[in-house]
């Protein structure tokens, strides 16, 4: 391989091909970090949903618990009314 212009071939085909090397290389660690960010933000994601989940279970508990202590202090008014009611028909003081 004494030719001068296919060594001057040679040597541009491996430049070629090491510049190849190193674009494939960077879109690599590209993708890798981008592989690497979305990871990280469906983590983030998924604790936003548990820590959502957990609030509005807890709201619901807080407002299960009214709803049946405002149905017990109803109910005791309820009761209250028909004694205050019965008490003036039969007019016992």
């Amino acid at each position: 391989m004494n030719d001068p212009h296919a060594k001057l071939i040679a040597e541009q085909v491996m430049h070629a091909i090491t510049l190849m090397r190193a674009d494939i290389n960077a879109i690599r660690a590209q993708v890798n970090h981008n592989r690497e960010m979305d990871e990280r933000r469906l983590f983030t994601l998924e604790k936003c949903t548990d820590d959502h989940e957990t609030r509005i279970r807890a709201a619901t508990d807080g407002v299960t618990q009214f709803k049946m202590w405002s149905s017990l202090v109803s109910g005791g008014s309820f009761l209250t009314a028909i004694a205050a009611l019965l008490k003036s028909f039969l007019g016992t003081p």
